[in-house]
């Protein structure tokens, strides 16, 4: 008529701690990491070797819209682009988002 306490444990599912806690987290970070994680690194993977790779002449647009063409690669940090006739601005490298058409390197 009574239950024992461990029959009574058992039978409510008072199980292993390890496959109701632990595996169910694994495969959620599991499944984050493949659908959030990698692809953003692989974006901004993407996006430095762009900026490392401007030159002058190439034509860019950059985070606030601006389209202008490089005429100074100043050091590693800024570059200056030409918006308009006799108009140079400095940007930052980083905030370049687009480069829409690329010169042909200086043939040596």
């Amino acid at each position: 008529m009574f239950v024992t306490p461990a029959y009574a444990q058992a039978a409510a599912g008072g199980g292993d701690v390890f496959t109701s806690l632990v595996i169910p987290m694994v495969l959620i970070f599991g499944i984050m990491y493949f659908l959030l994680i990698r692809p953003q690194q692989k974006k901004l993977k993407e996006h430095q070797s762009m900026v490392e790779a401007l030159r002058r002449g190439d034509q860019v647009v950059t985070a606030g819209g601006i389209v202008g063409k490089v005429t100074k690669v100043r050091d590693d940090a800024e570059i200056e682009i030409e918006i308009a006739t006799g108009v140079n601005v400095r940007v930052v490298k980083h905030t370049i988002t687009q480069v829409r058409s690329k010169t042909e390197p200086a043939k040596t």
